[in-house]
């Protein structure tokens, strides 16, 4: 049995190693050619899964190990009969500590103490926005949620949903909808010129979901404005070959990379490897646990007389800082177009090691119970 894997897939032959061959390659030129002869196919969303690529194959299941589907022409793999498994979720808590180092670093720019004096509109209520939104209300700060959809699925109006424009009166406004083309909820260019004419510069828009959910065009020339928001942006229109000139407008600028952490990386591996194993009908015998190594930082400790926030900020930043991520990506602005989305790729199959909150244990020496429950709310280890 062949299985053709995109080489960027972490532990690959750990977990399909001893169910059929491996030929790994790169996931965003993978083509018709490429995959002919598999029987199973593995990617992640720099590939598009169609009849043009697996029309004339012999592949019988196809796992890509993200959350989004929006590569895959999931209706054309029904019509031909190939299985499909996606790993919804497996990267979520990388999105939302992506999210709260921003936020951290936005107080941390306007010189607030306490940063849920900020108030926070999440756009989308799925895995990372369902996620996002009970982290933040559990640390105290006032969300507002918008989810059309979830909205009208809801047998009474009982608060939990706004509309958009409520969501955009926020002082933080970020973004975790699918990309949605047609129907009657589309999101592509969901924020246009309209809705951005409304932002203004007291107001960070953050933006980890998909780059087509803001038309770029209305974004560069809003950023020029007097009045403008400022911006944080994980995903482009037209990935690899991004705006330059939009990368550069951006207070926060990184290469796609919020959900990359490794446990959410390691995650998505295990969940497709399960499906597959499903599949064929095979036992479950590995979990992505047993294969995490040892963080390089394990524990930091504080005392009574650190600040919460302050405290709260160091530990966040240990672990999850954009702003080395945004330094890697401005290095490669001022190269070619083509040369700019090789080294867009390459950022992303290079990314350094990123651990989650919970891989780091907080020591806490007389600290108050607010500080206890910072720290947990945050996903930190303690010991007290």
């Amino acid at each position: 049995m062949l299985i053709v894997a995109d080489e960027n897939i972490p532990l690959l032959d750990s977990f399909f190693g001893d169910i059929g061959d491996l030929r790994q390659m790169p996931g965003r030129s993978m083509s018709a050619a490429d995959v002919r002869d598999a029987d199973i196919l593995l990617v992640r969303s720099v590939t598009r899964v169609n009849e043009q690529l697996l029309a004339d194959s012999r592949v019988r299941f196809v796992g890509t190990c993200t959350i989004g589907t929006d590569h895959i022409d999931q209706e054309w793999l029904k019509s031909a009969g190939i299985a499909f498994s996606a790993a919804p979720g497996c990267n979520a808590n990388s999105v939302v500590e992506y999210v709260l180092a921003v936020i951290a670093l936005r107080a941390e720019k306007l010189c607030i103490d306490d940063w849920t004096d900020l108030s926070v509109g999440v756009v989308g209520a799925g895995n990372v926005g369902g996620e996002l939104t009970r982290k933040l209300e559990r640390l105290g700060f006032d969300v507002v949620v918008c989810d059309p959809p979830k909205a009208e699925a809801t047998d009474e109006d009982d608060g939990t949903f706004s509309d958009l424009d409520e969501a955009l009166k926020c002082d933080v406004i970020t973004l975790h909808t699918p990309l949605i083309s047609d129907g009657k909820y589309p999101t592509c260019h969901m924020l246009a010129a309209a809705h951005l004419a409304d932002l203004n510069a007291d107001q960070l828009l953050i933006n980890t979901s998909r780059g087509e959910v803001i038309d770029t065009a209305a974004l560069v020339k809003r950023l020029a404005e007097p009045d403008a928001p400022t911006v944080t942006l994980d995903v482009w229109e037209n990935e690899p070959r991004i705006n330059a000139g939009l990368a550069e407008q951006a207070w926060i600028a990184t290469p796609h990379v919020a959900g990359y952490s490794l446990e959410g990386k390691v995650q998505g591996s295990e969940m497709i490897y399960r499906a597959l194993s499903r599949f064929m009908g095979l036992p479950v015998r590995k979990q992505a646990g047993q294969f995490l190594p040892e963080a390089a930082l394990s524990k930091l400790s504080f005392t009574s007389a650190a600040d919460v926030m302050d405290a709260a900020n160091i530990a966040i930043l240990c672990c999850c800082d954009p702003r080395r991520d945004d330094a890697r990506l401005r290095r490669t602005l001022s190269l070619p177009p083509e040369e700019r989305g090789r080294a867009f790729d390459r950022l992303r199959r290079e990314y350094p090691v990123r651990r989650e909150f919970s891989s780091l244990k907080i020591q806490l020496k007389g600290t108050s119970r607010s500080a206890q429950e910072t720290f947990r709310a945050l996903g930190f280890k303690l010991k007290l």
